[in-house]
């Protein structure tokens, strides 16, 4: 190779060094220089032990001079504003005195019920119960609360639900119901005024709801979607929600029924003053001082020890039936009528539900399925194992007893078991507008050809008449 084709090859070696590398735009050549001033700089002992990592750090350094200073900053996750929100549960107020800590409070023991149903095999985890203890004092001390426990978490497709159950302070027991019966009576006023033809049509009476602490809503119900966030208070649930829900099988979706039970003897029928022996009142109760509680080995053995200490729900929406055949109103025992008066065909028959204190042994099976499972906690050390009662027909309904103490929590989906793959209800068949009989059917207008058909056949008959008719004639004729 002689001098010329070297400077050829030389300059091609070199425009080929100076190509940019697609991935960190850089070059060789302007590398291996930088390369080659650092070593005359510094000058290592052994430099070609460590020539790798001079390279290395060459190449880092020119990136860094490459990046801008200016950064923007990383936009706020949801999980940090939840942080943050969470980071207030752990931050207690200065003006809070200890010795008012102290005092009595409806504040539940969390950890209590976090470390009964641990040894159950049920629970939220230590961390997230802490939490939710610590979102239960945020509430108390934000609303009037008598008294307040944790019902449970129900899961959603989206959030979840933190339910609380609560008895809110100085609540009325009044409800306010719309006044569905003056309008009907002023709309009918009005159709007689005008004289116009009145619709036979009565539509169903509205079961009004049941009085706040009373029935199904006994207790208020307060959520939140996880501990920190505000709690929301649920409105009272009337009849035809009730009613609805039963219809309906879908998940949540966390954007904005499970039974309770207790150990038998737990709870006694709260007698009210002026209460006699055979009316005693079926929806309130409270805790039995005489209980001196039972082992958890019989309450793993037999359902009869467990009874469900609240109101059954019934059909119509109510945990106490109403006559909806009888206005408010009306008084049938006025100067003797009611013993005049007989018994209406249409006076429908009043729903009648399980007595308070019923034993779940008694609970129907449904698809072949026992309503409940009881167990222990642990057979290796039974003496001190904890009772565990599983309901069957709610996925995640739970309740446990240990000696005088128990408690029911609810985590789950919220839908009842079905006995297999859900099918909807089949749609009833539509009503039909009027009979289908030939007198008011209307018919089809005959063709031209059909019409002479028709007239040719009448003539015919018309002709076998008349010839008839003569027939008969002559023969009286001859006969006279």
């Amino acid at each position: 190779m002689d001098g010329k084709e070297r400077v050829q090859s030389a300059a091609a070696f070199k425009s080929y060094m100076l190509k940019n590398s697609t991935k960190s735009n850089l070059n060789l050549y302007d590398h291996l220089t930088r390369l080659l001033m650092k070593l005359m700089d510094e000058q290592p002992h052994n430099a070609v032990d460590v020539i790798e990592d001079m390279s290395s750090d060459v190449k880092r350094g020119l990136l860094e001079e490459m990046q801008s200073t200016l950064q923007d900053l990383p936009e706020t996750t949801a999980d940090a504003e939840l942080a943050e929100q969470q980071r207030l549960l752990f931050t207690r107020p200065k003006d809070v005195d200890h010795e008012e800590e102290l005092v009595e409070t409806p504040l539940p023991n969390v950890s209590e019920l976090s470390f009964y149903l641990e040894q159950a095999g049920v629970g939220l985890g230590r961390d997230e119960m802490q939490r939710i203890f610590l979102a239960l004092k945020q509430l108390v001390e934000s609303q009037p609360l008598l008294h307040c426990r944790l019902w449970g978490k129900i899961l959603g497709t989206e959030n979840s639900y933190i339910v609380a159950e609560a008895v809110v302070e100085g609540d009325d027991h009044s409800v306010n119901e719309p006044a569905e019966e003056e309008e009907r009576e002023v709309d009918t006023q009005e159709n007689e005024i005008d004289q116009l033809p009145q619709s036979t049509y009565k539509p169903p009476s509205v079961v009004p709801k049941e009085a706040t602490g009373t029935g199904a809503n006994k207790f208020v119900y307060y959520v939140c979607n996880e501990p920190g966030l505000p709690w929301v208070k649920l409105p009272s649930v009337s009849p035809a929600q009730v009613t609805a829900a039963r219809q309906i099988r879908k998940f949540f979706t966390g954007k904005l029924d499970t039974p309770i039970v207790s150990p038998q003897g737990f709870y006694q029928v709260l007698e009210e003053e002026g209460d006699e022996e055979d009316e005693v009142s079926q929806s309130n109760y409270e805790p039995n001082p005489d209980f001196e509680g039972i082992p958890a080995a019989e309450m793993a053995e037999s359902l009869s020890n467990w009874v469900h200490h609240v109101q059954h729900i019934l059909l119509q929406g109510r945990c106490t039936w109403v006559n909806l055949a009888v206005k408010p109103g009306d008084e049938s025992n006025e100067e003797g009528e009611a013993d005049e008066k007989e018994e209406e065909p249409d006076e429908p028959e009043p729903e009648v539900g399980p007595p308070m204190f019923t034993p779940i042994s008694q609970d129907a099976e449904m698809f072949n399925t026992p309503p409940w499972s009881l167990s222990l906690s642990s057979t290796l050390t039974s003496q001190h194992a904890v009772a565990v009662l599983r309901s069957n027909l709610w996925p995640g309904a739970y309740a446990y007893a240990c000696g005088k103490k128990f408690d029911n929590i609810y985590i789950g989906w919220g839908l009842k078991y079905t006995g297999g793959g859900y099918t909807p209800p089949v749609l009833p068949l539509p009503q039909k507008e009027y009979p289908s009989v030939p007198e008011i059917t209307e018919a089809l207008d005959p063709s031209l050809e059909e019409e002479q058909a028709l007239k040719e056949a009448l003539e015919e008959q018309q002709a076998v008449r008349e010839e008839m008719e003569a027939t008969d004639e002559e023969e009286e004729e001859e006969d006279d």
